[in-house]
Order: structure tokens, then C-alpha cells, then sequence
């Protein structure tokens, strides 16, 4: 007996076959994981995580001045006047602090030693990742009355020899053999600190037309000016390319300033103002458990109190324009994370209380006011900061501390409530200007909505392209809508006699549709079957699907509890996954759960007759047997073999009635797995599928099997 391929290769993967990768060999290896992609995108993570160490110095408050300069030979340096990278010798590793910070993964001074109380840096790798994706990277470093500097090439230490036209990456070098060495350049004034790093990035990284964004960079300078004040960035293209502004010779931008965040959201808004700028702000503090280093270099879990601060400036504007930016540490969190989730959460809990507190002035009515309403028109920066912040990645998009959460809810909760219920005049009018235009706000939107509906129902109704088989519901809500789909004329008038009709819409199909997994589109939309669903849905198809066009809020599969019943759920369940795939990962497609036996007893004395449905032959007997050991008289047990043996009460009972039926939700947990199983059940290729079916038959129950 041969052993199968998969047998052969699985025997075959010992230790052996493992890699260990040390060091920045990882970085340069997956460097996606740690810079998000080797495109321009990732280009500039790098000048981020460069420029962020820098900034950090200033919230530390060791500098007020940055400037970061573009190079016409592609180089990218960063300046900045803080206390200057540490170069004793660090004890454990036995090399300067320099060479630890650009060499060492998750080595720096961030990791809760009270040098930084808040900072941008985080995971101790930024430095030493910009190394590790750069064909060149030079260090100097201003300390204690002397200039140090250290060379890198790809990560490694060393020394380049350079011409008198200047350093380039492809300079002669040579790496540090017995030990590397920090070497001391010049001399500085004393009580000078700072640092100034230059890297070229590695073309055997990042993809050949990444190029550093000088507007990118203007916009990322320009931000952190608002959100530190006092510190001054500069930033200056000497690179000369055409269509940028400095094509004609170098050009400087300089940053600062002096009004924070509610000068930000000044110079973000976009309309005429309804409040002031407010500030929310608040400190409080919570305790986390985190491993820390002890004296012996051992990590042990300690309980530490972190101190969150809060910092928010909004104001709502006449227009309809949402613009929030959200930070924490100066970090921008495009996609948002805890901070964001309790300010949203505070949001709706003020406003809807103080709604509800004013509903008869405001003419409110019953309706509920909903995010969307409130920050319309809203402009806000949000800022948190804290020591060690948790992120979801290198990249620091989104905020995973969970803390943060109910601090920051809480105070923006105690400190808006003041705002919008202060006595002072002033902000009593604007506080009632708000409060109008959140409930004009809700009232627009609802009437909005139900419009669409209205026209939707219409227009779908009113199609000469509509089948006319479709038993259409009469509400217009589209979220309580139920579009039942069912397997043939039988099923439908026992369907239309157990439905609501209020909700309830029933279309019938023919037997079984067409495997469109196999089908070209063209086939599919002659299908009178497949073109029926599709039109009755009323969101298109394919690439061209709008989920919010739907005409049903829930799409229910109901078909027989047998095998040809399986089978053209299975069908149905390709033609949605094929061409109306939103519908499945929305969960908004399900599949019904008709019972297969009906159980009924003898009255017995006192005893009334009792009816109960199972849905599998073990339930049945267990059912049955239960009942024989009470004693009951069991009438014979009626096995449906379609829903069309059903009459309107058993089917409603059963199937229909929400506040009794079954569903089954389907779910796209894993979309690539499904697209496997879709195509090896479904597709075109038949050899699979044989295969599958012939070592799938010991697993068989012929039970099971209808005959």
C-alpha cells in the first residue's frame, strides 16, 4: 500500500524543517508584520515610528523642536533636541545603548521605567525596525559634551567609508568584527542634548516606486503641532521633484502651535458654528495586571495603577459633515478602538436623557435618537493619554485598552451633562440650538427612511418584471419584513394559510433551481427561478448587490426535511452565496426547521392529550419512550414527509410563528473555506467530488436515506 501524498509530506515535517529567526532577520523576512506593507504606506510608518520617538521627548518635556528633512539621494533624517539616545554600555547585553535601541527588538525605555509617563513609542521596536528595512541608517547622538554615531548596513554595525561627496548606502563597509564601537565625532556646548538619524530605505524591501508624501507628511506635522504645544516642527524637501512644491529648490514648512486641541478642531471645521469649541476634560485611574521585569531578569505579572487623562474638544456645526480624529499618546487612531467606543457610548446616553427630559418642548415624540443624528454636523479631536497604552498591532490603529472605555464615558458624560444643563446663558442658548438640530436631525432621517421604503415597495410592486407567483406582505418595514422562500405550490397554500401577512412575504420555486456554481452569469439570469429571487430580493446582483436596497429584512429557506429538501436549500444557499453574498455575511439568510415526526397522546383520566414535534429519529425516541414510562398511550406517530402534509395551524405552530419556530442562521465565518466547499459540492470539476463521495460513504447513515 502507497502512502498518499499528504501522508508522505506530513511524515516528512520534523524539527528540522523549523526556522528560528534571530534578531532583525524577522523584520526582514515578514516586515509586513511589522510596518503594514513595502509600499509608500509603509514608507512612511517608518517616518513615523522615527519622527514619534522625537515628539515623545517633547511630551516628556526634553525639546520643543523637530525637523525632518527629505534628500534629493532618496535619505529621510529626523532631528530632534531631547535628552539624546543613552550611550553607556547597557549591562545585560554588554553593548552601548545606541547599539541596543537599533539592533534589539523590544528594547527601550518605554516599558514603564518612569522615563515617560505617555508616549507614542510603545513595543521598544520602531527604531529597530527602521534599521532593519534600511540599506543605510547613521545615528548621532549630543550627550554629556560629545557627539556619538553609529552606522548601520541592513541592521548590522559598522563603519562606512565614505567619498567626500557625501554618505550613500552604497558607500564601502566594513562591519564590526571583534566588537562594535560608539565612536565619539565631536564636541558640544555643554547641557546640548539631542539626536539625528538618516536612513536610506532598502530597495530589496519596498517596492520600487515607494516614495516619501510630502503633503503626508506637512498633514502629520501639522497635527502633531495642535496636539503638543509649544513644540516646533519643521519640515523641508530638499529632493527637488517635479509637481511637488519644492521642484523649483528646497522648501521648509514650520509648525507650531500654541491653542492645542481646540485650535485643531477649529482648523478642521468645515461649517458655520452652532456651539463654541467645549472641552471635556478628566483625569481617573485603574489598575492592570502586566508582566514586569524584576531585579533577578525574570517577567513576573504585577498589579499597576495607570493614570488615563482625557482631552476632548468638540463643537457641532449648521451642516451635516461628521469629522472626528482621535489620538492617543499623539498617536493617530484612524480606526478608532476603546476611546472611541465610550465617547460614542457617552454621547448617546446624555443625549438621549436630555431629550427625554425636554421631549415635550422639543415636540420628540417616541422616536429614538440614534448616533448618526447626534454627530451630525459634529467636529471633535479626541485625546487619551496613558503610560503603556495596549494596541491591536505594530501599526497602532486602534486602541485596545479596555479600561479607557468607561473612564473616558464617564467624563465626557459628567462633563457635557454640564454643558448642555449650565444656567449661564450663553451656553443655555447653545445648548438648546444643539438639542433642535439633533431632534431636526432624527426627524429628517426617519422621514427619510420611510420614504425609501414607500418608493422601494412601490417601484418593486408596480414592476411588470415581478413574478406574480410572489405573495407579498404588507408592511413597509423593512427591518421586520420576512421573505419566505418555499418549495413548491403545495408548500405555498399551506404557507399562505399559517403566515402573518402583516410581515410574512412567500415566494414558491419549481423543484430545484439551477447550480449556478457551474452556470455562466448569463445562464443564471435566464433561469426563471434563479431571476425570480433576485428580483424579488430587489438589490441587484453580483458586484452591483446593495445591501440597503433589500426588500426583506430576514430571507428564509423552507423546504422539505428530506434529502431533495437539503439539496435545494443547498442550491439556494449557492445562489446567494454566489451572487447576493452581503445577504449571508449580514446574516440576514436563514433556514427554516420543519419538525419531522408529530406525537400525539390518548387522553388518560385527568390527562389531557399532548402534542409534541421532534426534529431527528433518536428525538423521536427518546420523545416515544418517555412517555411509555408514564404510562401514556401513544397514538401512531405521524412522519411529515413534506411541508405540504402539514395543515396552516401545525406549519404556523412549527415553522412560521416567530414566538415558536426554529431558524437556523447562515454564517460566513470562513469565507475562503466556504468558497472550497462550495466549489467541491457545487462547481464544474466532477473528479473531486466523486472522490469526496466515495470516501464520505462509510459515514453514511442509510437511515437517514428517504426510499
Amino acid at each position: 500500500m502507497t502512502a498518499s501524498p499528504s501522508t508522505t509530506s506530513k511524515s516528512e515535517y520534523t524539527a528540522r524543517h523549523l526556522q528560528v529567526l534571530e534578531g532583525l532577520e524577522a523584520v526582514r523576512k515578514r516586515p509586513g508584520m511589522y510596518i503594514g506593507s513595502t509600499d509608500g504606506r509603509g514608507l512612511m510608518h517608518c517616518v513615523w515610528e522615527i519622527i514619534d520617538n522625537a515628539v515623545d521627548e517633547a511630551l516628556a518635556d526634553r525639546g520643543n523642536h523637530v525637523l525632518v528633512t527629505l534628500y534629493a539621494d532618496g535619505s529621510v533624517a529626523v532631528a530632534d533636541r531631547g535628552a539624546g539616545i543613552p550611550v553607556d554600555i547597557e549591562p545585560r547585553t554588554g553593548l552601548s545603548g545606541v547599539e541596543v535601541v537599533f539592533t534589539k527588538l523590544h528594547a527601550g525605555g518605554k516599558f514603564g521605567g518612569g522615563s515617560y509617563a505617555a508616549s507614542g513609542g510603545l513595543h521598544g521596536v520602531g527604531a529597530s525596525v527602521v534599521n532593519a528595512v534600511s540599506a543605510r541608517l547613521d545615528v548621532e547622538v549630543d550627550r554629556g559634551g560629545k557627539t556619538y554615531a553609529m552606522s548601520f548596513r541592513r541592521g548590522e554595525p559598522g563603519i562606512f567609508d565614505d567619498p567626500k561627496t557625501g554618505p550613500g548606502p552604497d558607500s564601502p563597509f566594513s562591519p564590526f568584527t571583534a566588537g562594535s564601537e560608539l565612536r565619539v565625532v565631536g564636541k558640544v556646548k555643554r547641557g546640548v542634548t539631542g539626536t539625528r538619524i538618516r536612513y536610506w530605505a532598502d530597495p530589496q524591501i519596498f517596492l520600487r516606486d515607494a516614495k516619501f508624501d510630502f503633503e503626508r507628511l506637512i498633514g502629520r506635522a501639522r497635527q502633531t503641532s495642535f496636539l503638543v504645544p509649544g513644540l516646533e516642527l519643521v519640515v523641508r524637501d530638499e529632493r527637488g521633484l517635479e509637481g511637488t512644491p519644492g521642484a523649483d529648490g528646497p522648501v521648509e514648512e514650520v509648525f507650531r502651535h500654541e491653542g492645542g486641541i481646540s485650535e485643531f478642531t477649529e482648523f478642521l471645521a468645515p461649517d458655520p458654528a452652532v456651539t463654541d469649541i467645549w472641552r471635556l476634560q478628566g483625569e481617573a485611574t485603574f489598575s492592570e495586571t502586566v508582566p514586569v521585569l524584576d531585579a533577578q531578569g525574570h517577567m513576573t505579572p504585577t498589579d499597576v495603577e495607570r493614570s488615563c487623562g482625557v482631552d476632548i474638544a468638540l463643537r457641532w456645526g449648521t451642516g451635516y459633515e461628521q469629522r472626528m480624529r482621535s489620538f492617543v499618546n499623539v498617536i493617530d487612531t484612524p480606526k478608532g478602538g476603546t476611546h472611541i467606543a465610550g465617547f460614542e457610548q457617552a454621547l448617546m446616553k446624555v443625549f438621549r436623557k436630555q431629550l427625554e427630559t425636554n421631549a415635550r418642548r422639543l415636540k420628540v415624540g417616541n422616536d429614538k435618537v440614534d448616533k448618526d443624528d447626534i454627530m451630525a454636523g459634529m467636529t471633535a479631536v479626541i485625546t487619551v493619554r496613558l503610560a503603556e497604552p495596549q494596541f491591536e498591532g505594530q501599526t497602532k490603529e486602534v486602541l485596545g485598552t479596555s479600561a479607557v472605555r468607561q473612564i473616558v464615558s464617564k467624563i465626557v458624560e459628567r462633563e457635557l451633562t454640564a454643558l448642555l444643563t449650565s444656567s449661564k446663558r450663553d451656553l443655555k442658548t447653545q445648548s438648546t440650538q444643539l438639542q433642535e438640530k439633533v431632534v431636526a436631525e432624527m426627524k429628517a432621517r426617519i422621514h427619510a427612511r420611510v420614504q425609501k421604503e414607500t418608493l422601494r415597495r412601490k417601484s418593486a410592486l408596480e414592476s411588470s418584471s415581478l413574478p406574480g407567483k410572489l405573495k407579498d406582505c404588507r408592511s413597509n418595514d423593512n427591518e421586520r419584513s420576512e421573505l419566505f422562500i418555499v418549495e413548491g405550490d403545495s408548500a405555498l397554500g399551506t404557507g399562505m394559510a399559517a403566515r402573518n401577512s402583516e410581515f410574512q412575504a412567500l415566494l414558491p420555486i419549481r423543484g430545484k433551481i439551477l447550480n449556478v456554481q457551474k452556470a455562466s452569469v448569463g445562464d443564471m439570469l435566464k433561469n426563471a427561478e434563479c431571476a425570480a429571487i433576485i428580483q424579488v430580493v430587489g438589490a441587484g446582483s453580483g458586484r452591483t448587490f446593495d445591501l440597503e436596497m433589500a426588500r426583506y429584512g430576514k430571507i428564509i429557506l423552507m423546504t422539505d426535511a428530506d434529502v431533495d429538501g437539503a439539496h435545494i436549500r443547498t442550491l439556494l444557499l449557492t445562489l446567494f452565496f454566489r451572487y447576493m453574498r452581503p445577504m449571508v455575511e449580514a446574516g440576514r439568510v436563514y433556514a427554516a426547521v420543519p419538525p419531522l415526526h408529530r406525537i400525539e397522546t390518548a387522553a388518560q383520566g385527568r390527562a389531557k392529550g399532548e402534542v409534541v414535534y421532534t426534529y431527528s429519529e433518536q428525538q423521536m425516541r427518546q420523545v416515544m419512550a418517555q412517555f411509555q414510562k408514564k404510562g401514556r398511550t401513544v397514538k401512531q406517530p405521524q412522519r411529515y414527509k413534506g411541508l405540504g402534509e402539514m395543515d396552516a395551524s401545525q406549519l404556523a405552530e412549527t415553522t412560521m410563528d416567530p414566538r415558536h419556530r426554529t431558524l437556523r442562521r447562515v454564517t460566513l465565518k470562513d469565507a475562503e473555506n466556504s468558497e472550497r466547499v462550495f466549489e467541491l459540492l457545487m462547481g464544474s470539476d466532477v473528479a473531486p467530488r466523486k472522490d469526496f463521495i466515495v470516501d464520505s460513504a462509510r459515514e453514511l447513515d442509510r437511515e437517514r436515506i428517504d426510499a
